[in-house]
């Protein structure tokens, strides 16, 4: 598509595509569960004349919605003798619109508009179009549309294209996506709040990709087993976006009664409202709110102090409709609903109460006094596409208990990827669990009282309430003069001592006539390592997790077939914490990062052998890699692979012998590379000149020098000649291993094929065990390590910081221009040299 069509535009194309795949496919699907034959598929024909060919069209539009002939279905475009063109496609969407099923048109009709009308686009004539799209075709048939991945796949590609070519192309991509960390969240806080609700209906007012949507219902979907109990109302502007929208939500398999899109201005015009009964025109209320509206964007405020929404609390001003958005979404929220949007730091702040009537300072003073705002959450900067500005998610409700508002400081927990901060799945955790029991934690969140936010004359700006900046490096000047380590300082470290409480007396010796101290272990990490407090912790944790790996296996590997993601991550959290309750100084956040950082390679496992079987463990299948080809990338075959196991780790439990065996022949092709470049480098320059490359004297001319270690006259002196000799040797012993190596490595690929394919049931249990359950075990084990590694750190640079002290400096210094003075005392020579060196001796007084 390059040079064709504009950056921003690649999305329109590829994600109308994947759609049009993913209906395809779902027809297909449906059809062959009722027991439809690949043959029979080609009877799908748009022929009212054929009784049969009219039933069938009518029988697919009731039950999916849609119908779309055989010479139409995606996968049809990809046989060998397909002559597929553009026209097809063309013909495919006119006749999709067409055939949409009456109870399905409002979430269908037009769904493909933008692919539609853009087709032209792909090249001047219908010949360059037809390769275009063809490329396209090729590209996306190996792209998942069962809706069987716990990722959402239209957002996932959508974020990749946005992040890749929006920038290029000059567009704001961070109005159109939240990131799938934020996502989720805001769906952790919904699926707390509405965790006992057995049905459930969400709205979000700017849609975009639907993205934000999705992950809301996934997480809902922990708590309510029938995912057609969760109803999803969007409203986005643009219509393109407002398409993709629908695209998502049906590629989730969301039933289409449960879907209610539109395409409007959410603040321009009111919706949702009730489409039927006596409440009929009238607001709709739902549940849950969730939004990332366009930040500070203008809008048209005109007589919007008469309007429902805004008139309790004040219109937002037009150059910055951030609060018209909230408000608008606050109106259509059910009196035990919850709110969630992302905004800009502006809003806590913005406006003078005191001074205006109208605008955001009012609205601020009323969502307060209104007891509407439940907790304020600053996330990392950097971390929206497009966008660099800080933002914060507010969490409101129409009735709560309490009357503080939770104030959080997330924006130092996140992981630097690229050019944008990212929130880990500990981040979310500790932020979520945070807003849940609703704690106060020094630098990070606090509960602040209606009355100190009215003191502060209704200023929300998070530093006010929460300091999260480091403390300033403190220097004792005492210490600084005179040395040792300020007992203040070793205080600080109060964590460690309480919990360990013989281990400050091991580190560090007090002394008797001031509150300083000096490090008296000579090893810090042995005398941590061997302090009895220390060790008792040890115990105490291992004991803690004697059972998890047997646990695990119970749950995730005895249990595969009935594995569910979401409870299960949230069970084996659960447990996690619980085994920690009584172990100090370990974070629970961190430890659950070790789990999250494995989980998506498990799950991603247990949904392949749920799909396929228990036998897709011992499939062995081909691997690609992606290499250059010109201007572009292909993908071509690149050896072999396990469907599951990884090759590496059944080498190393059932090989181990024969990859010693190869790694110490490639230890001796590599002392042989080394011994060759000391015979270079003692070549003599002639020799150099005459047996290195022209071009590269790093080097060898092969050539010559084969040729100079053959010749039986005296044109070579002997002492070159044996070196000559040398270096043909080591080459052909380089090339001997090089040549067994590669068979060695042949050998053990089929030894390993063979090995995975033939597992026994035993076996299996066995490598999953070591792929899924040990990583976690170990990523867990690591924690308490890393504190004691932190303690080490810490003590070691506190003995730095004062190891020489002022006092000690001036002395090195006297001590120096002494020895010098003397030096030069000593000296003798001419009278005017001696009269000058006599004066800078006078210096040092």
């Amino acid at each position: 598509m390059r040079s064709k069509i504009d950056a921003n535009e690649y999305k329109d194309y590829i994600l109308g595509l994947i759609f049009y795949k993913f209906l395809s496919d779902n027809e297909v699907n449906y059809l062959r569960s009722i027991g439809w034959s690949d043959d029979d598929l080609k009877t799908l024909v748009e022929d009212y004349e054929d009784k049969e060919a009219a039933t069938m069209i009518e029988y697919c539009r009731n039950n999916i919605g849609y119908f779309i002939e055989y010479k139409y279905l995606f996968g049809t475009w990809l046989l060998p003798d397909s002559n597929f063109s553009v026209a097809d496609l063309s013909g495919a969407l006119n006749s999709f619109d067409r055939l949409i099923g009456h109870n399905y048109k409002h979430v269908y009709a037009s769904i493909f508009k933008t692919l539609q009308a853009g087709l032209s686009k792909l090249g001047e004539n219908p010949a360059s179009q037809t390769r275009a799209l063809k490329d396209l075709i090729k590209l996306i048939k190996d792209i998942p549309t069962d809706g069987s991945q716990d990722y959402d796949v239209l957002g996932y590609v959508y974020e990749y294209l946005i992040s890749n070519f929006a920038a290029n192309a000059g567009k704001k991509a961070g109005e159109f996506y939240t990131p799938h960390e934020v996502a989720m969240l805001m769906s952790e806080i919904v699926a707390e709040h509405h965790k006992d609700k057995q049905q459930i209906e969400i709205y979000d007012p700017t849609s975009g990709s639907g993205s934000l949507l999705i992950t809301i219902g996934k997480s809902i979907g922990r708590h309510i087993a029938d995912k057609n109990r969760v109803k999803y109302y969007a409203q986005e502007l643009k219509e393109n976006t407002y398409n993709l929208t629908r695209m998502n939500l049906v590629m989730r398999g969301i039933a289409p009664n449960n879907i209610e899109t539109r395409c409007a201005d959410s603040l321009d015009e009111d919706w949702p409202k009730q489409t039927s009964g006596s409440e009929m025109g009238k607001p709709l209320y739902v549940d849950a709110v969730v939004s990332n509206p366009p930040y500070s964007q203008h809008w048209d405020s005109t007589d919007g102090e008469h309007d429902a929404r805004f008139k309790n609390y004040g219109v937002a001003p037009k150059s910055k409709a951030d609060y018209a958005f909230l408000l608008h979404e606050l109106h259509h929220l059910r009196p035990d609903g919850v709110l969630t949007i992302v905004l800009p730091h502006g809003v806590l702040f913005r406006g003078d109460v005191e001074k205006d009537n109208e605008g955001e300072g009012k609205i601020r003073k009323n969502l307060i006094e209104k007891n509407n705002i439940d907790a304020i959450i600053g996330l990392p900067a950097n971390i929206f596409f497009g966008t660099g500005i800080p933002t914060l998610i507010m969490v409101l409700k129409q009735h709560r208990d309490n009357d503080d508002v939770l104030i959080i400081d997330a924006s130092k927990g996140f992981v630097k990827e690229g050019k944008n901060n990212k929130l880990r799945a500990c981040d979310i955790k500790r932020i979520a669990d945070t807003v849940r029991d609703r704690a106060s934690i020094p630098g990070f969140s606090r509960a602040v009282s209606r009355d100190e936010i009215r003191q502060n004359g209704y200023n929300l700006n998070i530093p006010r309430y929460v300091d999260s900046s480091e403390a300033a490096e403190h220097y004792d000047i005492y210490a600084t003069m005179f040395g040792g380590i300020p007992e203040s300082e070793i205080d600080g470290l109060h964590t460690y001592w309480d919990a360990l409480p013989t281990l400050r007396g091991d580190l560090f010796q007090s002394e008797t006539d001031r509150p300083y101290a000096t490090v008296k272990a000579n090893d810090v990490t042995r005398t941590i390592e061997q302090n009895m407090d220390v060790c008792s912790l040890k115990r105490d944790f291992a004991d803690a997790f004697s059972d998890f790996a047997d646990v695990l296996h119970h749950r995730l590997i005895t249990n595969v077939s009935s594995v569910q993601e979401l409870t299960e991550q949230d069970n084996i959290a659960s447990d996690i914490f619980c085994r920690l309750q009584e172990i100090p100084l370990v974070d629970k956040y961190v430890a659950y990062q070790a789990l999250s950082d494995n989980w998506q390679t498990i799950v991603n496992d247990i949904e392949t052998i749920q799909t396929e079987g228990i036998d897709a463990i011992r499939v062995v299948e081909q691997a690609y890699k992606m290499v250059k080809k010109g201007d572009e990338e292909i993908e071509v075959p690149d050896g072999l692979k396990g469907r599951i196991l990884p090759f590496e780790l059944v080498q190393c439990i059932k090989f181990q012998a024969e990859l010693d065996a190869i790694r110490a022949k490639q230890v001796c092709v590599e002392e042989i590379v080394s011994l060759l470049d000391e015979l270079r480098d003692n070549l003599t320059e002639e020799e150099a000149e005459k047996y290195l490359d022209e071009d590269d004297n790093a080097k060898f001319n092969k050539k010559a020098i084969t040729a100079g270690a053959k010749v039986k006259d005296d044109d070579v002196e002997p002492e070159t000649k044996a070196k000559l000799k040398e270096i043909v040797r080591f080459w052909n012993e380089q090339s001997k291993l090089n040549k067994e190596i590669k068979a060695d490595k042949a050998a053990l690929e089929e030894l390993t094929i063979d090995a995975i394919e033939n597992l026994s049931d035993e076996d299996v249990e066995m490598f999953l065990h070591k792929k899924w359950i040990d990583p976690v075990c170990e990523g867990i084990n690591g924690t308490l390590s890393a504190v004691f590694t932190t303690l080490e750190k810490t003590v070691v640079a506190l003995e730095a910081k004062y190891a020489v002290s002022y006092n000690e400096i001036n002395r090195n210094i006297a001590d120096a221009q002494n020895e010098l003075s003397g030096l030069i005392d000593q000296l003798t020579g001419d009278e005017f040299a001696i009269k000058g060196l006599q004066e800078f001796n006078k210096l040092k007084d």
